[in-house]
């Protein structure tokens, strides 16, 4: 199996990036990861609807040409559906039994994905209503799949 993170901007803050590549390093045994960061567009102050649908709309074209046609993708919306972490292990257990081998996970920019890019989705999946920077998120995210992969393996992880 291999799992994709798929995201806008590039990581700066070096405690995040040492984060994320313990639990790809843990995830492993579990998977092949790969995490793909494409270039954010400058927001003017004070941008238009229209300058930012533009903008969102130059990121999704970068998102889209990452994306295999055979892929599973989940983004990441805030209006995306919650889960619990057992309930987001059974829901990666259950796309691989469905026979898929590519995992893709998308996480976009300051302003959001374009409906193209959630309209590809398989999946939104919410982390709740609460902001968090996009850089912490990557984080966050890789943990909880780490996460689930110890659930299904049944593993005191996560007690």
């Amino acid at each position: 199996m291999k799992i994709k993170l798929i995201t806008v901007g590039k990581l700066k803050e070096k405690y995040l990036k040492e984060g994320i590549a313990e639990y790809a390093k843990r995830l492993g045994r579990f998977a092949k990861f790969e995490m793909t960061e494409l270039a954010d567009e400058k927001t003017p102050d004070k941008a238009s609807l229209a300058q930012k649908q533009q903008i969102m709309e130059k990121e999704a074209g970068r998102i889209m040409s990452k994306i295999a046609d055979r892929d599973f993708v989940i983004v990441l919306a805030i209006e995306g559906q919650e889960w619990s972490s057992e309930e987001f292990a059974k829901k990666l257990a259950d796309v691989a039994l469905r026979g898929f081998s590519d995992i893709t996970f998308i996480i976009g920019g300051s302003l959001g994905l374009s409906p193209q890019v959630k309209k590809r989705a398989n999946l939104l999946m919410s982390f709740g209503r609460l902001t968090l920077p996009h850089q912490l998120m990557r984080l966050v995210l890789v943990e909880q799949i780490y996460r689930a992969f110890m659930i299904q393996e049944g593993s005191p992880y996560h007690k």
